[in-house]
């Protein structure tokens, strides 16, 4: 109970460092391909000083599993994801044990941030906000808009504005925005949990049936890593 008690977020983490003697900084890392992996991992390892270090506890590639939550909860670790996701049930554990997530999708902001929280100088940054995740149920091609994926919005919303990233097997391999959102045959701004649509994206053409999207906003926050 203590040690869960104890077990924050990145934030309170970094915070620790500073009124503790703790010396290492855990972190378990799971990447889209293995060349990504080792260079991150490579990068991490450099960083720190006499009094801070991090230290690399595992690092795999594909999506984050409860596997991966239940060993960053045992070591007291942050997961860290590049260009990959957490499956729903690896989120749900994370979210019962208190398990912080991060990701990111290149490689000099993942350590810049690492390098800055460890220095303390973290700045106000331009942040992304995810606000619903699609399932992709097929794919339909229209001659004026290419290639339809017809979708059921499985948590949140699906926002026309929004940013959107597609997912396959928990890895992305498209960022970018929507061509269309279209609930039936009718345009629209936004499209609620529970309900089917259609998502057209902005130059990009590989859609599959049982692909993930995921829609985020971005907005300035105060960064506190």
């Amino acid at each position: 109970r203590a040690t869960a008690g104890a077990r924050g977020s990145l934030e309170e983490m970094f915070s620790n460092l500073s009124s503790s003697e703790t010396k290492e900084f855990p972190l378990l890392f799971k990447a889209d391909v293995r060349g990504s992996l080792e260079a991150i991992t490579s990068a991490v390892e450099n960083l720190g000083n006499d009094e801070v270090s991090a230290r690399v506890l595992h690092g795999g590639v594909g999506g984050i599993t409860e596997s991966d939550i239940d060993l960053a909860r045992a070591s007291n670790a942050v997961v860290i994801g590049f260009n990959v996701r957490a499956n729903p049930q690896a989120k749900e554990m994370a979210r019962q044990e208190n398990v912080d997530i991060r990701y990111y999708s290149i490689i000099y902001e993942l350590v810049d941030d690492l390098r800055k929280a460890m220095s303390g100088l973290l700045e106000p940054e331009i942040r992304e906000t995810v606000i619903g995740g699609a399932e992709v149920l097929e794919v339909f091609s229209i001659s004026k808009l290419g290639k339809i994926a017809g979708c059921r919005i499985n948590n949140g919303l699906a926002r026309r504005q929004a940013k959107v990233r597609l997912l396959r097997d928990d890895v992305v391999i498209h960022t970018g925005s929507m061509k269309s959102l279209k609930r039936f045959k009718d345009d629209a701004s936004e499209v609620r949990e529970g309900n089917e649509c259609g998502v057209a994206l902005e130059s990009y053409q590989d859609i599959q049936a049982g692909d993930q999207l995921e829609f985020f906003e971005v907005e300035e926050v105060e960064r506190s890593l």
